[in-house]
């Protein structure tokens, strides 16, 4: 999940493979029911179907309003099934070639219009976002699915391309199925515009309540959920125009819950006498993407099509300086596409800051200073624009330290606030020079891909930056095939050194999660992937 918006265990590939899972019946909730639980956002939704949807506050809302066949574990494992819990499926058994996994859905499973949830929404849900006329940003995760077959109204069958260690993930994790008799006669390229994609109706344990744009979400308790009635009876999402006022609700009082506090918060967020969690990292990182590709796309850019400008403009910026300046303690700098808690991370990545060498490099480039210190190579100078997503005050001022740093290199930067709708459209339509971005990657490391693999230069994908490499395609690949957990986890940091090398981007900072929480509530099962996973088992403490 993306813009703004995913620790992956080395364990022994062929013993997974063969495990199953089967859940219990739902007990009651545990802790006090009832209350409402407020959660203060800097930035709406963009859509609420999860195939389309972008925005982080958008995946918030998805995840508790429809459900997977089954979650990744609080290990966040990706190596076969184990630690999986089961969701709509209730137990699930392979293949004994490991070609195919067989979902069992649970027979209490309802979508929230109380039409049962069968075999056939598993079907239509991969084949809907496999079409290329959705355009969605998930399909890579069904790469490696070739169909699914319908064995009865309530098991469906999904067959793999080949054996992958992560196959079981990719299939039942990261894609949340959808209610066919509501979505399949509305055609794929204008579900976006549909109303079940402002109205959604889903099978998690919320439902869907009320959305007032640019002001509040709002989801009610489904007390007949199979999984178990949630513990709050409602959860609002208010909006705010950006960070500072969203803050200052929940500084307030009138919002229960701030999913970043920054730095310069933290003090008096402790004084009011809330909360801040922090975590020892996460898998959020924040980038600078260079357009490789001119603005017509008929060939590269004249200034980021060239490797060796690129790797200049990369050393001429000290990353450490600006974490400090910008995040304090609650970012680390960043090695690469893989953060911290993935295994296959490697923090000896890095062109490192040198700005003698970024400015001898310029100049060797013929990037020549002229009267006023900025640089340029015959009649084209070193300038660009770096869009900004105008609600993210924080990477409004990690623009504003970048401006800097690449001034003293004589290089001119532009900064061009835009609007979110507007930054994720422009992003990709690859109309832009440079953006600022924030990531948020999925636990298995084969999502490299999402980004960074030339097969993600398409509508729909997320390779921004058109960057090409055959030989980084090729590790990742191999990658991504390999069986061997030592051996795949080697190819990926081989991968990893070249797409970083290469510098299509700067990997700039990891976000460590620094979440305000009020006396009011009591969050449990806060993960590092996603702190609002089990939202639901939240309990609001009434008496308060």
């Amino acid at each position: 999940m993306r813009s703004e918006h995913r620790v992956f265990l080395l364990t022994t590939v062929m013993a997974l493979l063969a495990c199953s899972s089967e859940s219990g019946t739902p007990g009651a909730p545990k802790g006090p029911v009832g209350g409402t639980i407020v959660i203060s956002s800097s930035a709406d939704a963009d859509v609420l179907l999860p195939p389309l949807t972008m925005t982080l506050l958008g995946k918030q809302v998805v995840d508790q309003v429809f459900d997977n066949l089954a979650d990744i574990g609080p290990a966040l494992n990706t190596v076969g099934d184990a630690g999986f819990t089961p969701r709509l499926s209730d137990r699930w058994s392979w293949a004994s070639d490991s070609m195919s996994v067989s979902f069992h859905i649970n027979p209490r499973a309802r979508w929230h219009d109380g039409v049962p949830v069968g075999a056939e929404d598993v079907r239509y849900t991969y084949q809907l976002v496999k079409d290329t006329s959705l355009a969605s940003p998930l399909a890579s995760n069904l790469d490696n699915v070739d169909s699914v077959s319908v064995v009865d109204s309530l098991t469906a069958r999904v067959w793999f391309h080949q054996r992958t260690p992560d196959a079981f993930f990719k299939a039942a994790s990261p894609v949340a199925i959808l209610p066919a008799h509501l979505l399949k006669q509305t055609a794929p390229a204008t579900l976006r515009e549909s109303k079940i994609a402002r109205s959604p109706v889903g099978s998690g344990r919320f439902r869907f309540g009320a959305w007032d744009r640019s002001a509040r979400i709002v989801l009610d308790a489904d007390s007949t959920n199979y999984r178990g009635r949630p513990n709050a009876d409602r959860v609002i999402w208010l909006v705010s125009a950006d960070y500072g006022a969203a803050a200052l609700r929940f500084l307030g009082g009138s919002a229960d819950f701030l999913d970043l506090v920054k730095p310069e918060l933290v003090s008096q967020v402790k004084a009011k006498g809330d909360e801040v969690m922090l975590s020892p990292g996460s898998l959020d990182y924040g980038y600078v993407a260079f357009n490789l590709r001119n603005a017509a796309n008929t060939g590269p850019n004249p200034i980021f099509g060239d490797r060796e400008t690129r790797r200049a403009l990369v050393m001429a910026v000290d990353r450490a300086a600006l974490v400090r300046s910008v995040f304090d303690t609650l970012a680390l700098v960043s090695h690469g596409p893989a953060t911290r808690i993935l295994a296959t991370s490697d923090t000896t990545l890095g062109i490192p800051y040198d700005p003698q060498l970024a400015s001898r490099t310029l100049d060797s480039l013929g990037w020549r200073r002229g009267p006023d210190g900025l640089r340029a190579r015959g009649k084209t100078p070193l300038a660009f624009s770096l869009m900004v997503p105008s609600s993210s005050a924080v990477r409004q001022k990690v623009a504003v330290v970048l401006q800097e740093q690449w001034r003293q290199a004589g290089v001119k930067v532009r900064i061009d606030p835009i609007e979110l709708n507007a930054f994720g459209s422009r992003m990709d339509s690859r109309k832009f020079e440079s953006l600022l971005n924030g990531w948020h990657i999925d636990p298995t490391p084969s999502s490299v891909r999402e980004e960074w693999a030339s097969s993600e230069i398409r509508n729909g994908g997320y390779n921004a930056t058109s960057y090409r490499n055959p030989t980084f395609d090729a590790i990742i690949d191999s990658a991504v095939k390999e069986m061997n957990p030592t051996r795949s986890a080697a190819l990926y940091r081989r991968g990893y050194r070249i797409l970083v090398e290469d510098a299509p981007a700067i990997w700039l900072y990891e976000l460590r999660n620094a979440q305000g929480v009020s006396r009011r509530i009591h969050p449990v099962g806060i993960r590092p992937d996603a702190w609002w996973a089990n939202l639901a088992d939240w309990t609001v403490n009434t008496g308060s």
